[in-house]
């Protein structure tokens, strides 16, 4: 696996954030991606639910709870085209790795000591 990856997420998210500094701190070059600030194409939204599935979509988060029975119904690649702020953060992608989330498993499988 190299050394460098993409991440999607939210710039003001702090998990994000954290991971951006782990994965650097551990000799990760990280390509970050706002997805509110440069919203993902649709053929990127799909790619996204095509690797985690309905896993994508943080329903923990205030703006799920704050989305009506309809929005939640929607399509998944629309609501992420719709609401970004709904996916589960960050989102990475590691040559042909993909992971989501920060959790202990995802840094040990990137070398970060959790």
């Amino acid at each position: 696996m190299s050394k460098s990856l993409t991440m999607f997420g939210l710039s003001h998210c702090s998990t994000c954030q954290k991971a951006i500094a782990g994965l650097e701190e551990h000799g990760w070059s990280v390509a970050f991606r706002d997805v509110q600030k440069e919203p993902l194409t649709e053929d990127e939204r799909k790619a996204l639910v095509a690797d985690f599935g309905d896993k994508i979509i943080n329903r923990a988060s205030l703006t799920w709870r704050g989305m009506s029975e309809e929005e939640r119904a929607a399509d998944l690649v629309t609501m992420l085209g719709a609401k970004p702020s709904v996916m589960k953060r960050p989102a990475i992608r590691a040559d042909d790795h993909q992971a989501l989330g920060w959790t202990a498993n995802v840094k040990r499988a990137l070398g970060v000591p959790a």
